[in-house]
């Protein structure tokens, strides 16, 4: 109860500083949709029309009523309630965050096992340094080259678009699978350094000399207690790396053509769309906190000593 007490108290201050960080930059949306030539008398009846004349506050108690009943505003740039705008780019986004997290636990946790197993052995030593190349790649300039290699010269990837899930599996699949693949690496080789440090500062305490001194298995000490407790700094990496995701997107989608929120994000900046730009964010912010939020509960299911 107290995380939740928590939960929504941070979604409260995000909304705050979300709509009145937007709000007060200078520059008029109105000016921005009826273009420079526009005379002021235009202007005015255009923020009339907005309500953008109406004071701060009441525009954020409007807001929030308004998501409250599910109501997210009209887009000023396409002339349409922001949740059907968000409708067809919400599905985009979440594929490629999902896979991307799905690669980074899939391949991330049994890499750091086994470099954590053989560690000061040559396969080892190659492997951190793999790893370390890839924290220091850009998932931007990655995803050129997966471009330049899987899509264009071997062609077994499109270059760019996405293809809806519902018309061809396997080939959405293929639209989200690179993109999907640059923004994993960083996060496979955090989460790969993080784990083989956890569990050699964890295989050094008392209780690991115990159990070999009862006779268990490597095998044995390594997946039942080893590496229980040392999940749970990974499980705090993995919620940073949701953050880490979801802006790497942005880019991401940029670069493979992708119609999803950060795509949509930069054109709504762009355009001074605040109704959409405010709900946008809004919804990353929600996935981060709740991101978070999951992280704090399976603490407590993978330690149970944290209850107390």
């Amino acid at each position: 109860m107290k995380k939740l007490v928590s939960f929504i108290a941070t979604i409260f201050i995000v909304s705050l500083l979300i709509f009145f960080i937007f709000n007060i930059l200078p520059g008029s949306p109105a000016q921005a949709i009826l273009g420079v030539d526009a005379d002021e008398q235009q202007v005015k009846l255009l923020e009339e029309e907005l309500g953008l004349n109406e004071p701060l506050h009441l525009r954020y108690i409007h807001w929030i009523i308004g998501i409250a009943q599910g109501d997210l505003g009209v887009s000023y740039k396409y002339g349409q309630p922001v949740a059907e705008v968000l409708k067809d780019r919400i599905p985009i986004s979440f594929s490629l965050a999902v896979i991307a997290l799905i690669l980074t636990v899939v391949i991330g946790i049994p890499l750091g096992i086994l470099i954590a197993k053989t560690d000061g052995k040559w396969s080892s030593i190659i492997l951190s340094m793999i790893t370390q190349l890839g924290i220091s790649t850009p998932s931007f300039w990655l995803g050129f080259i997966l471009i330049m290699v899987f899509a264009v010269k071997f062609g077994l990837f499109p270059t760019y678009g996405f293809i809806p899930w519902s018309e061809n599996l396997g080939e959405a699949l293929k639209s989200v699978f690179l993109p999907s693949l640059a923004i994993a690496v960083g996060n496979i080789a955090i989460v790969i350094r993080y784990l083989k440090n956890s569990i050699l500062d964890q295989t050094k305490e008392d209780y690991v000399r115990t159990a070999i001194v009862k006779g268990l298995g490597a095998n044995e000490i390594m997946y039942n207690h080893v590496l229980r407790n040392a999940l749970l700094p990974v499980l705090t990496v993995l919620g940073l790396i949701t953050a880490d995701t979801l802006g790497g997107s942005i880019i991401i989608e940029n670069v493979f053509a992708l119609p999803g929120l950060g795509s949509l994000l930069v054109t709504s900046i762009e355009s001074r769309d605040f109704p959409l730009i405010q709900s946008l964010i809004l919804i990353i912010s929600l996935i981060i906190i709740l991101a978070n939020f999951t992280v704090d509960l399976l603490y407590k299911v993978i330690d149970p000593r944290i209850r107390v």
